[in-house]
């Protein structure tokens, strides 16, 4: 991705740009050569040799006449560095011209016959037929790419690890595995994608769970009231009021199951504002309790799922009166970028190890909270889920009251 761009980019620049200016110096020093070449020559086929040696001193060129030269049987004239020399010297001067070159010394040598049946030998330095400055810079091109190709190297080699260990951590994921060691690596892109990848095998695994439990829990929670009422239709004490209790508790676990597997309906986000949710919520599920209220007179307003977040705020505070001896507190904190919402009793409370529990669905802490408060468990567990799908968070933290303090934070 980096490499064969570049390489393209280089090719192009040197072939177009390069080539054109290359053929074109070329042809510059040829041409120049050609003229003080056939200058020269006018000079000593009217025997004035020492002015065109005259002449070739001045200009950087050595001139001797001689009656026989031993020469290569080929010449140079159709190599790439005298094709152009050979052809304007064969326009100018009208008579043939061997080209020589000399590579090792850098040196070439024009052989052109003279009227009186010589050869007049033109010596100079390759450089002027033969610019070197093209050369040079394609050797920097190269010598660039292998410079970027030793740097971005370990870059990517790196890139690719971080990669193919999150196709690796991803097919373990989706077999039901898990990865033991893979932490998110890489650029801040890939580390994202493989924070997000743990994030969904973290919920796929809770989503897991959740099915388990409530599978478990509809076995257990509707088998006590069934055996109940089977006994006692067995053994003749079964009566109205007995049976219609135990029909009542297995509609409310059926429906709290019910609407924990539903989930929350399709709803369209809306400007909300909490105080007045709140209030409403704190007044109509405890109406016994003591209800201290800290609300903003000017809240933020925010885009939310006001259903969603009803339902969630009334679990949480309705399962804060169920627990309360007198009295619940309730504060809103608005800042930048997120609301900060606490609910507090002055209940027992829930032990440190056992608030994690708290959250799981189905589970219900009676121990700790007391033995004739009934419920299904889901309460916090559908909170917690309205909430993340906010994008917010919900902690569960010892109150100064003495109960369980419920935090809810949301982003704005």
């Amino acid at each position: 991705m980096v490499l064969v761009p570049l390489i393209i980019t280089q090719v192009i620049i040197a072939d177009f740009f390069f080539g054109n200016h290359w053929a074109r110096v070329h042809n510059t020093l040829a041409r120049g050569l050609s003229a003080e070449i056939t200058t020269m020559m006018n000079f000593i086929d009217d025997d004035n040799v020492s002015v065109a040696k005259s002449m070739a001193g001045n200009i950087g060129v050595n001139v001797s006449i001689n009656s026989k030269l031993n020469r290569p049987a080929k010449n140079d004239n159709d190599s790439l560095i005298a094709g152009k020399l050979a052809k304007n010297l064969q326009s100018q001067l009208k008579r043939p011209a061997d080209i020589y070159i000399d590579k090792g010394e850098r040196l070439v040598f024009i052989d052109v016959p003279t009227k009186n049946n010589k050869i007049a030998t033109f010596g100079t330095s390759l450089h002027r037929i033969y610019s070197t400055s093209t050369e040079v810079f394609i050797i920097w091109l190269i010598g660039s790419i292998l410079i970027v190709s030793i740097l971005i190297s370990p870059f990517i080699i790196l890139h690719s690890r971080s990669i193919r260990r999150i196709s690796k951590a991803a097919n373990r994921f989706g077999r039901g595995l898990d990865a033991p060691g893979f932490k998110p690596s890489g650029s801040l892109e890939i580390r994202n994608a493989a924070a997000s990848m743990i994030t969904m095998k973290e919920r796929i695994d809770r989503y897991n769970r959740t099915r388990t439990d409530m599978l478990n829990a509809v076995s257990h929670d509707l088998k006590a009231p069934l055996t109940r009422m089977r006994l006692a239709v067995e053994t003749g004490d079964a009566t109205k009021e007995v049976l219609l209790a135990d029909i009542d508790r297995m509609t409310e676990m059926v429906n709290g199951y019910l609407a924990f597997a539903r989930g929350e309906t399709p709803e369209i986000e809306q400007a909300t504002e909490l105080p007045a949710t709140l209030t409403r919520i704190a007044r109509d599920a405890a109406p016994d309790k003591k209800i201290e209220l800290n609300l903003p007179d000017n809240p933020v307003q925010f885009y939310a799922r006001p259903m969603a977040l009803t339902r969630a705020f009334s679990n949480i505070i309705e399962n804060a009166a169920r627990y309360a001896k007198k009295k619940i507190k309730i504060t809103e904190r608005d800042m930048d970028e997120s609301i900060e919402v606490i609910i507090e009793d002055d209940g027992p409370g829930i032990p440190d190890d056992r608030k994690a529990d708290a959250l799981r669905p189905f589970v219900r802490l009676d121990a700790a909270r007391g033995d004739k408060t009934g419920g299904t468990g889901l309460g916090l567990s559908i909170a917690q889920t309205a909430i993340e799908n906010h994008g917010g968070q919900l902690f569960l933290e010892n109150s100064d009251m003495g109960g369980l303090k419920v935090r809810v934070v949301l982003p704005v």
